[in-house]
């Protein structure tokens, strides 16, 4: 089941020399249109279009990898005093690469002028309640 990829899934075929962490069921590697620098992705080896449909091991391999690249990121770059972890779930959503992936943004202080909402905010108008 764990070995299942897509031959056109540019994340299930992925170059080596990205990879910057891995385990049995997930890679971490840069996002290549990074929101912030530092900005990571975490995803299953396994080709699955939904983070819904993740075995319970993978949940853990890709909660684990998120874990790693947090310190990683932390260790090296002492501006960093927060995150953003994130799926875009479906292409309602704004998922464009049909392979789940989870966001790791790193969040800087005044990186913008007011953070209060966060992710609420994609949807214009409701990150201020």
């Amino acid at each position: 089941m764990y070995d299942t990829r897509l031959k056109d899934c540019v994340f299930c075929n992925l170059d080596k020399k990205i990879i910057r962490r891995n385990n049995n069921l997930a890679v971490a590697f840069d996002d290549k249109y990074p929101v912030t620098q530092g900005h990571v992705l975490v995803t299953p080896i396994r080709h699955v279009e939904s983070f819904f449909d993740l075995a319970s091991g993978e949940h853990k391999a890709c909660l684990n990898l998120l874990q790693d690249m947090k310190q990683a990121i932390m260790e090296k770059d002492s501006t960093v005093s927060g995150f953003n972890v994130g799926v875009n779930d479906g292409t309602v959503a704004g998922q464009t690469i049909v392979h789940c992936h989870n966001h790791l943004i790193p969040r800087r202080k005044g990186d913008t002028s007011d953070p209060r909402g966060g992710v609420r905010h994609v949807v214009p108008s409701k990150g201020y309640y």
